[in-house]
């Protein structure tokens, strides 16, 4: 059994890994571009490095192991015509990124960006219009792992949480869940839009120019997902006219953000270079995962955790 890794992992995990799976080749490449991919049995990827090229010289490809929760980049129905196994981390984000969404709101909410400016400027100054969290509401746009975490978090701040998924499926940490059909009706109670959807066919293009005209103008809006769920020029247009107060956007429809884009400059957007699940521990987490599922997956067992259903793409 090969199994090619293209991403970097410490020393110690490497010999871990060998250790734990004495009857496994392991190949450290970070690359899936040498002759290792040939004969792999299993690559443990990011994700997009995973093209209808490689797949064609992948011949003994069984599983990929995504070490991301978005596989919107691989060729998902090439992927499903050979039945090669796809997993992910789906989880581990959890609580680096619902801790950077409440670091962003904390830090807004209490004017932590003006006080690091004033003390550049060394001057005594209080006139800052902080406010609370407490009995404010947030309308998290995909209330899975990670939503629910934001929600559990924003929960101890006496924040009121509405979750909103495709069925209205009850979520937990969510004081109400909602379908993408009543998003619009309940936008205007909303102090925070939180999206963290992954990218499908259903959630592409789903926010438009008149769900940021349902916002409160005071309404702080956040993107932890993915870029493509809305029209990016749509949002520039809402921030500039002030439909909105604040934009923290942490994912983009092109990355890296071109130098030209408006989301720079805008005086009430954060740009964030998608860094939110970046965390010391995201690898060891991740491959606590992959380990599991390779003993499952030598032992010809099933039952993998965070199998990813190719149709609907996530």
């Amino acid at each position: 059994m090969d199994v090619l890794f293209t991403f970097k992992i410490a020393e110690r995990q490497k010999a871990e890994l060998i250790q734990q799976f004495p009857t496994c080749t392991f190949h450290f490449k970070r690359t899936a571009s040498g002759e290792e991919v040939n004969f792999a049995d299993v690559i443990v990827t990011y994700g997009g490095n995973i093209n209808h090229e490689l797949l064609a010289r992948a011949e003994r490809l069984k599983w990929i192991m995504v070490a991301s929760a978005g596989i919107e980049k691989m060729p998902l129905e090439a992927l499903e015509e050979r039945k090669i196994l796809v997993t992910n981390v789906r989880g581990i984000h959890k609580t680096p990124m619902a801790e950077s969404v409440l670091g962003h709101i904390l830090a807004l909410k209490r004017s932590i960006p003006e006080i690091y400016a004033i003390q550049e400027t060394k001057e005594w100054k209080g006139d800052f219009h902080s406010t609370e969290l407490r009995d404010s509401t947030a309308l998290i746009l995909g209330p899975g792992s990670i939503g629910g975490e934001i929600g559990r978090l924003l929960q101890a701040f006496g924040v009121r949480t509405v979750g909103c998924n495709r069925s209205g499926r009850k979520a937990d940490y969510m004081d109400e869940t909602i379908t993408f059909g009543q998003l619009k009706a309940e936008l205007p109670q909303a102090d925070f839009v939180i999206s963290v959807l992954p990218s499908t066919p259903e959630t592409t293009g789903l926010l438009t120019a008149e769900h940021f005209m349902a916002m409160k103008d005071s309404a702080i809006y956040l993107n932890f997902g993915r870029g493509d769920v809305l029209n990016e020029a749509e949002l520039i247009e809402a921030l500039k006219e002030k439909r909105i107060h604040h934009a923290v956007l942490d994912v983009f429809q092109t990355e890296p953000l071109p130098e030209d884009s408006e989301f720079w400059t805008l005086p009430n957007c954060t740009v964030s270079p998608h860094v939110s699940s970046k965390s010391w521990k995201y690898i060891e987490r991740a491959l606590i995962i992959f380990q599991e599922n390779l003993e499952k997956f030598l032992k010809k067992e099933g039952n993998f955790c965070n199998v990813v259903n190719l149709k609907q793409g996530y």
